[in-house]
């Protein structure tokens, strides 16, 4: 009988103490899209020591440090851009690695949901240690690389078209010293008619065992996209900018313009595994191309920038208005949340992230569909119209708020 009532008292003061358990953040009333927990219903989230501690229809905030009203708006996990160009440096004539056409992460992240971002190449095999210094102990934003094969990695010009450094086995040593930090490889702007960059990138790959991030086209004819996918890359190895439509006939596209349909071997290459990553860029986004895969069902796997100054200022803009083009022509809210959180972090290999499961790193957006009337162009200047477009009012890292557009949090900071 004293054993049952001890047993009785222990499980009492247990049950006591999760009920009344201190939370550091609770989110409330907010619509969740969790798409690896198929979550898509308002829920309320609870934070604590940097993890999401519970998920569920009502939680009780009483205690919390901070009570964030997110009724109306989406609670999602925090964004993730495989694509962008983040090795901001001072040196002349060095273009994205380590000079003035990349951009500091923490300036164009948080304000637009981005809790992580991975620069895509500017950074190669000799040049990473100064990225690694400079940018991804520096900043605020988690900050990843797909390691050029490169060894100068985006430095434009001869630079680029230089195969001799493009040593795999190096660049698989140096992706392997640093796994915390290297996720795959990138090749990007070669010019000639040769396989040599792809094979290679694809062979660190194969020694690292990570995936590749190809950049393609350049040759004149161009070289053929369906031996790209079918004998050249692997399954998850992923295709940036998927739908663009490059002058002077150097890159073949997904979609035929006069037919308006999809190719055969685009439809073949994704049931092989090859990732379509959108890349948006400067100059790498067609509507031509888009609309018509979208209607069709081709959507991307993955939804990315290419951020750097060109492309911000451009008809890119930033992470949230690329995710509302695609709303826009045809994509529902989930499947794209689903494309900018899950779906990349499963592609780098980085599964703890993009979701919000008890235990996760509590990474955060909370967005609203803004009401109005926008525009949203291409570089060719066709436009679309929508009356909404995502608007960022919250972006949590690691359990911490780090943008509050409207100081929605309560109180709004915490000593």
């Amino acid at each position: 009988m004293k054993k049952r009532f001890f047993l009785f008292a222990i499980l009492t003061l247990v049950v006591g103490w999760a009920s009344a358990q201190p939370y550091s953040l609770v989110i409330k009333g907010g619509h969740l899209i969790d798409p690896k927990n198929g979550l898509d219903a308002v829920m309320d989230v609870a934070i604590n020591e940097g993890k999401v501690v519970r998920v569920a229809q009502s939680i009780d905030a009483k205690g919390a440090k901070q009570v964030v009203d997110a009724k109306g708006m989406y609670v999602a996990p925090g964004l993730i851009d495989i694509h962008g160009h983040v090795f901001l440096g001072t040196e002349p004539n060095h273009y994205l690695s380590n000079g003035s056409v990349a951009v500091s992460p923490d300036g164009f992240t948080f304000r637009v949901g981005v809790t992580t971002i991975v620069d895509a190449g500017g950074a190669g095999w000799r040049s990473f240690p100064t990225f690694k210094q400079n940018i991804i102990l520096t900043a605020k934003t988690r900050v990843l690389s797909f390691l050029n094969v490169v060894g100068e990695g985006m430095r434009g010009g001869k630079f680029e078209q230089d195969t001799s450094d493009m040593d795999a086995a190096m660049a698989a040593r140096v992706a392997l010293e640093n796994k915390n930090d290297v996720v795959g490889f990138k090749v990007a702007h070669f010019q000639g008619p040769d396989w040599k960059p792809v094979d290679r990138a694809v062979e660190a790959g194969k020694l690292a065992d990570m995936p590749v991030m190809i950049d393609f086209g350049g040759s004149h004819p161009p070289l053929p996209l369906a031996d790209l996918f079918m004998k050249h890359l692997r399954p998850g190895d992923i295709f940036t900018h998927a739908y663009t439509l490059l002058d002077d006939n150097i890159r073949e596209t997904i979609v035929d313009e006069e037919t308006g349909k999809v190719k055969p071997f685009a439809w073949e290459a994704r049931k092989k595994g090859i990732v379509f990553d959108v890349g948006y860029g400067g100059a790498s986004f067609n509507y031509s191309q888009a609309i018509p895969a979208v209607k069709s069902g081709f959507y991307p796997a993955t939804i990315s920038t290419d951020l750097h100054t060109g492309s911000m200022n451009g008809s890119m803009k930033d992470m949230l208005s690329i995710m509302s083009k695609f709303v826009a022509m045809g994509m529902d809210v989930p499947s794209v949340i689903k494309a900018s959180t899950w779906t990349p972090a499963q592609v780098i290999k980085r599964e703890n992230l993009g979701h919000l499961s008890v235990g996760a790193i509590a990474d955060v957006a909370i967005l609203t569909m803004r009401g109005g009337k926008f525009g949203f162009y291409d570089k060719t200047g066709y436009k679309m119209t929508a009356n909404q477009k995502f608007e960022c009012e919250m972006t949590i890292k690691g359990g911490r708020i780090v943008y509050d557009l409207n100081g929605i949090a309560t109180p709004i900071g915490v000593k």
